[in-house]
């Protein structure tokens, strides 16, 4: 493991949400920081995604990879054990009957009637755990966390001088759940409905040529839904996760645009041609573990559930990194044409 980190293994992390399923990514970065081959320069987080993005800078500013790896598993533990709903002991994916209760009334009633003294114990964790106010001043990594604007659909991009409780709780915000997050005047749902997460940022506002993606949804289903709820639950992830597939698939276009002119080396290119040539992405994914739990199984809070999420994202990441860990900085080992064109 090298000693310093240079350009060449310095990484940016693009981290889906996925409601209970973020537990994998847990993993993921647990792993990451314990191997610590690579620094991290900007971290883009939607939701789930946006918690762990979260954990990480947080815990690298107040402790290094150490702390970063003990906030992560205190964010974790604190939301099993703060859930009203949390669904038992076993690590079983199920979703507790008071949890289905309130998901079936959400058809009929609003996050107000439904939650009349608006308690929710996510806005709790994020007031003890993390210091926002410092983290705003000295977070030692670039954090993009999405929510959507509500009345417009536009993606709003919080940035480390924006960081607070209300920024990650609007980027979590499902609408026919939680009450809508109003921040400076302006009303905020989750993140996924407008990205999931935004990959732009780190584009564009990072240096390091490496991303690595990890996604929670899968890119191909094995079968077509049939029944009412599940039509429903398909057309949700689908919606949340289209606009990821669109700006991927505009940066495979534009790669296939811009590398040609390599061949032109009489030509020089724009600085936004040279960052788009530089540009490598690699993914750790879960589609066979994800992809064959129930969808409810987002809701699922348990700690052992989270646990075994955990474990499973520790040993994708472990067999990303023995596969991968020499293509960072060298080549992406992502194929963007074959996989969003």
């Amino acid at each position: 493991m090298p000693s310093e980190h240079t350009d060449s293994n310095r990484i940016n992390l693009a981290l889906q949400g996925g409601g209970a399923h973020g537990a994998f990514t847990w993993g993921v970065l647990d792993a990451l920081l314990e191997d610590a081959s690579f620094a991290f320069e900007g971290v883009s987080g939607t939701s789930a995604g946006a918690m762990n993005a979260l954990c990480l800078g947080h815990g690298l500013m107040i402790g290094g990879r150490k702390g970063a790896r003990e906030a992560l598993t205190r964010f974790w533990t604190g939301v099993a054990a703060s859930s009203p709903f949390a669904a038992g002991s076993d690590a079983g994916p199920g979703v507790a009957p008071a949890m289905k209760l309130m998901l079936q009334w959400s058809h009929h009633l609003s996050p107000a009637q439904l939650n009349p003294f608006d308690l929710n114990p996510l806005r709790d964790i994020l007031s003890e755990q993390f210091d926002f106010a410092r983290l705003q001043r000295e977070c030692p990594i670039k954090l993009f966390i999405a929510a959507t604007h509500a009345n417009s659909g536009q993606l709003r991009i919080f940035r480390n001088h924006e960081l607070s409780v209300d920024a990650l709780l609007a980027s979590a915000c499902l609408p026919t759940i939680h009450r809508t997050i109003v921040i400076d005047g302006e009303p905020y749902w989750d993140g996924g409905y407008s990205a999931n997460p935004a990959v732009f940022p780190l584009v564009y506002q990072c240096a390091a040529a490496d991303t690595l993606l990890v996604l929670l949804t899968p890119l191909r289903y094995a079968e077509t839904p049939d029944s009412a709820s599940d039509i429903r639950q398909r057309l949700l992830e689908l919606s949340f996760n289209s606009t990821f597939l669109r700006e991927m698939r505009m940066f495979a276009h534009l790669r296939d645009a811009v590398v040609p002119r390599r061949w032109l080396k009489w030509l020089p290119g724009s600085r936004f041609e040279r960052r788009i040539e530089s540009l490598r992405f690699h993914a750790i994914s879960a589609d066979a573990l994800l992809g064959d739990l129930p969808p409810e199984s987002k809701l699922t809070v348990n700690l052992p559930f989270f646990e075994r999420l955990r474990d499973s994202g520790r040993e994708h990441a472990r067999q990303w990194l023995a596969g991968h860990r020499e293509d960072v900085g060298r080549r992406a080992s992502l194929d963007l044409a074959k996989l969003f064109y």
